[in-house]
Formats: C-alpha cells, sequence, structure tokens
C-alpha cells in the first residue's frame, strides 16, 4: 500500500514536471519570442546573456545557459530543500530546454498587450503545476522556496524585484519599450503565482464536534499543528460539545476536513483567514 502511495506521489510529479516544461516553453516561443518580452528568473536571465553575447560575436544559447545557470543553485539546494525536489525540478529545467531547442510553437496574436496577458498568464500556470507536484522551475524558484522555508512567508513580491532589475539592463541595452512590456507581463505571472499557490498562506480552522476524542485522535495522526479543545455546549440543542481551534497552511484544509469527516461525518468546520501569526508552526519539509 505504501509503494502505491509512493509510486501515485512520483508519477503526479513526472506529469507535473512534463506539463510544466511544454508550457514553459510553448509560453516563450508562441508569446514572449515575438514581442521580445523577457521571461524571469534564471530563464530571462540566460535570454539576456544570449542577446549581450551576440552583440560581440558569441552564441551563448537560451538553453544551455538555464543549465548552467541552474546548476550552482541546485547544488546548494539539494542539501537545504529536499534531495527529489531539487531533482525533479531539474528535470523541468532539461525538458524545458529541449521543448525550446526542438518543439515550434507558432505565434497566435500580433498585438503585444494580447502577448503579455495571455503569456504572463500561461507562465505564471507553468511554475504553478511544477509547484503543485512538489517540484519546480529552478532558479529563482529554488531561492523562494529556501527562504520561505526559514521564514514561512511568501516572497514573490522580492522575486518580481529580482526580475524589474534585470529588465532595467536589458532596458538599457535593448529599449526600455521591450523592457516595459516584460515588467508588465512579470506582473502577471507573479500575480497569477501568487493566487494559485498557496503553500505559505495560512487559515484558522474553528472545528465544532459532538466526538472531540475522536476528532483529535484522527488530526494529530496525520498533522503536527498545535490544537486547543475548549467544551461547551450548543445555545439552541443545550447539548455539550467541543470546539477546537487551529492553524494550518491553506492547501491542507481539505484533506483535514476529509479526515475529520471520516470520524465524524456532522463535524462543522468554520475557514478564517489568518493574516498574522506569532508562535512556532510547523511547515511541512519539501521533498
Amino acid at each position: 500500500m505504501n509503494g502505491t502511495r509512493i509510486f501515485k506521489r512520483y508519477a503526479i510529479t513526472t506529469a507535473a514536471v512534463i506539463v510544466s516544461a511544454l508550457l514553459q516553453a510553448f509560453a516563450m516561443q508562441t508569446f514572449l519570442n515575438p514581442v521580445q518580452i523577457l521571461s524571469s528568473g534564471f530563464t530571462g536571465m540566460a535570454v539576456l546573456i544570449e542577446k549581450i553575447t551576440s552583440i560581440y560575436g558569441i552564441h551563448f544559447s537560451t538553453s544551455l545557459g538555464m543549465i548552467a545557470l541552474n546548476l550552482p543553485v541546485a547544488v546548494f539546494c539539494f542539501k537545504h530543500i529536499g534531495k527529489k525536489f531539487v531533482i525533479f525540478s531539474m528535470a523541468q529545467v532539461f525538458l524545458a530546454s529541449f521543448f525550446l531547442r526542438f518543439a515550434h510553437f507558432t505565434p497566435l496574436f500580433e498585438d503585444p498587450l494580447l502577448n503579455i496577458c495571455f503569456g504572463g498568464f500561461i507562465y505564471g500556470m507553468a511554475i504553478v503545476t511544477a509547484l503543485k507536484g512538489n517540484a519546480s522551475t529552478a532558479g529563482t524558484d529554488f531561492i523562494a522556496l529556501y527562504v520561505s522555508n526559514k521564514t514561512g512567508k511568501a516572497i514573490w513580491q522580492y522575486v518580481f524585484m529580482f526580475n524589474a532589475g534585470m529588465l532595467c539592463v536589458f532596458g538599457y541595452m535593448f529599449g526600455w519599450e521591450y523592457a516595459g512590456y516584460s515588467i508588465m507581463f512579470q506582473f502577471i505571472s507573479t500575480q497569477t503565482i501568487d493566487r494559485f499557490y498557496h503553500r505559505y498562506k495560512r487559515v484558522t480552522l474553528q472545528i465544532t464536534t459532538h466526538n472531540p476524542d475522536a476528532v483529535v485522535s484522527e488530526y494529530i495522526k496525520y498533522y503536527r499543528h498545535g490544537l486547543s479543545v475548549m467544551n461547551g455546549y450548543g445555545g439552541y440543542s443545550k447539548q455539550s460539545m467541543s470546539l477546537l481551534h487551529t492553524v494550518v497552511s491553506s492547501y491542507e484544509v481539505q484533506d483535514i476536513v476529509h479526515h475529520l469527516k471520516s470520524v465524524d461525518p456532522k463535524v462543522i468546520v468554520n475557514v478564517l483567514p489568518t493574516e498574522t501569526f506569532f508562535g512556532g508552526f510547523y511547515q511541512k519539509p519539501i521533498d
């Protein structure tokens, strides 16, 4: 049973890596290249290096640059994030490089704004797909996830600032109009990631149950977050009941509700947004 679960998890990650790499190559060839938009992260840096070296008669391809830039960061993160996570992420980089070199996608639009909007969203979804599959597109994703693991906070806005700085160099050398388009593209892709990937967002669960012992036992069997229990009675029914209180990651909510309903089908779970949290919080390691 355990072997089947591991195989299923690896199969999902592998599928996510392939789809992510294909989406990334599709977005770059279909939307970015026709209007000379610079993509984000180390991929964008690889494109920038290719453009700069071409000026001096040297051809340092984007595919080669993606691999060369990501390898040192991958070696560092191999020890600090998770071995399987890094291996699958580097597989995504190699696949994206392969698709960029050998796949050929036809541009769909001539209008720059359409390319920016669709390209930014699809490129962002390529990153989200990899992250949800327990991998990444490497590069700045590695750095963002490493810092987020240490601080428990999402830092995609700082990734955007890094990309904006890179685009200042791009604008100075190749034209501010294209740099402006690229900043708009990267803002859309960053907002897409922040909207659809919630690993580091936390919520408060208020759980009402008439069977607290079973619910608590089921909860602590799978999760290591703190759980408070307060006993009382229903204002309408006058029956004894318990109110459980815990703070969890938003991506865990659906699984938690499933586990709780398996032992108490009548359990009530109220999900509240948690803007700020102080204190110890268990963050499951990426693997």
